[in-house]
């Protein structure tokens, strides 16, 4: 369960800006494949009035040599315009180290109340040493 402490006046892209949320995620490797699906219930709040919003995605990866492939499937309710959001995701990655990935892609809405297109570009950087000490005697 997630709970937003402070939100943007400016709403998320086609999603909308979720005051609260829960999600359910289950993966799998399969034959060299990487599955996950998802399930989103979010709390929807426009004024005094607050609704569910639900969501689903499917998302497939597989590594092809240095660089993974990645697409996705995502469908989000939009409860105060009565319709719904769909669209799909593709992305490629690749692992310029073992701690810094870069990547990049692009979103296709599906429908009318969707973006129709989004590009992205992005990097992931794990740090290489812890920040703060965990408890004592704790070991991950």
């Amino acid at each position: 369960m997630f709970r937003r402490v402070h939100t943007s006046v400016a709403p998320e892209l086609d999603v909308g800006t979720f005051r609260q949320s829960t999600s359910l995620l289950l993966s799998e490797d399969l034959h060299g494949f990487h599955f996950e699906t998802n399930g989103i219930l979010a709390e929807q709040v426009q004024g005094a009035e607050r609704r569910a919003q639900f969501a689903q995605t499917l998302s497939i990866s597989h590594s092809l040599g240095k660089f993974t492939i990645f697409g996705e499937i995502w469908h989000f309710s939009q409860p105060f315009e009565k319709g719904n959001t769909v669209g799909n995701l593709w992305a490629v990655s690749r692992a310029l180290r073992k701690n810094l990935v870069v990547d990049a892609g692009f979103n296709r809405g599906l429908t009318k109340t969707s973006t129709r297109w989004e590009a992205f570009a992005g990097f992931t950087y794990l740090l290489p040493h812890r920040l703060w000490l965990g408890r004592p005697g704790f070991q991950p």
